[in-house]
């Protein structure tokens, strides 16, 4: 007698299936970077879209995007930005370049999704199926013969290769509560400058730690999904906290003890 799935399993399991790469990518053969290379990745098209589209905040509040202003000429050099990156070997860049190439990457790639389903809420409105949280799953480049997801670039490739927690202050989600899409490309000649500037921005906005009046601690929840990466506990995230915090919140952190709450908006990070 053959054993048959209810409805809604077999239509889970179904959509699971679909959503997933056939076979997953193997990182392990592209997250490599050269000692030596002289090599750059041109990103000045990438850094006219910034420059054009993206709105700064102000007094903590996030930078934003003017996805519904962005014209047809504006998408399809972005799309040719994107192949231009797909077709370069990141390999053969030196290591800060080939951070800035996976972060200018990610990025690009997640502002092109926006585009692509543009007007949407939320980014986790675009999913593979409704079982689905969001995109970061979906088949988003192919790089040396690699077909990646934005997980992929994220997380197996620069957190688990670079490890450098500032990542996190690197790859925007198109979100509010996202550390900030720069308004300038990254650069490796520039990296540590331009991610302890990003890190800075963040834990001094009140999107990545802020005290209420009574003096109760609320962080993003980026420090809680990845706390092993802020010294795996919250006196490690507080620690990390303190280190690119301004004075007065610097002297508020010594005083805490544990962080009483997370909080996370995701709504799309466009213009009001």
């Amino acid at each position: 007698m053959a054993f048959k799935l209810p409805l809604f399993a077999a239509i889970a399991a179904a959509a699971l299936c679909a959503s997933s790469p056939a076979i997953a990518a193997n990182t392990d053969t592209i997250a490599k970077w050269s000692e030596t290379s002289a090599a750059r990745a041109d990103n000045s098209a990438w850094g006219t879209f910034l420059e054009k589209y993206v709105v700064a905040g102000e007094n903590g509040d996030p930078n934003r995007i003017r996805y519904g202003e962005v014209s047809k000429a504006d998408r399809q050099q972005l799309k040719d930005y994107v192949e231009t990156l797909a077709a370069i070997d990141p390999t053969a860049l030196s290591r800060n370049d080939a951070f800035a190439y996976w972060a200018n990457l990610y990025n690009a790639l997640t502002v092109n999704l926006i585009l692509d389903h543009y007007p949407v809420k939320s980014i986790r409105k675009i999913k593979p199926s409704i079982f689905a949280i969001g995109p970061w799953g979906m088949d988003a480049v192919t790089v040396n013969g690699e077909t990646l997801t934005l997980d992929d670039i994220e997380h197996k490739i620069l957190r688990g290769h670079f490890k450098d927690n500032r990542v996190h202050y690197a790859v925007n989600c198109a979100s509010v509560s996202c550390p900030n899409l720069r308004k300038e490309p990254f650069d490796g000649a520039r990296l540590d400058d331009q991610l302890n500037e990003a890190a800075h921005d963040y834990v001094n906005s009140p999107r990545g730690a802020a005290f209420s009046a009574k003096g109760r601690l609320t962080v993003s929840s980026i420090y809680k999904w990845f706390r092993k990466d802020f010294g795996g506990d919250e006196q490690g995230v507080i620690a990390h906290l303190s280190l690119y915090a301004e004075p007065a919140l610097q002297k508020r952190l010594k005083s805490a003890d544990d962080i009483d709450g997370y909080d996370y908006d995701w709504s799309l990070n466009d213009v009001r």
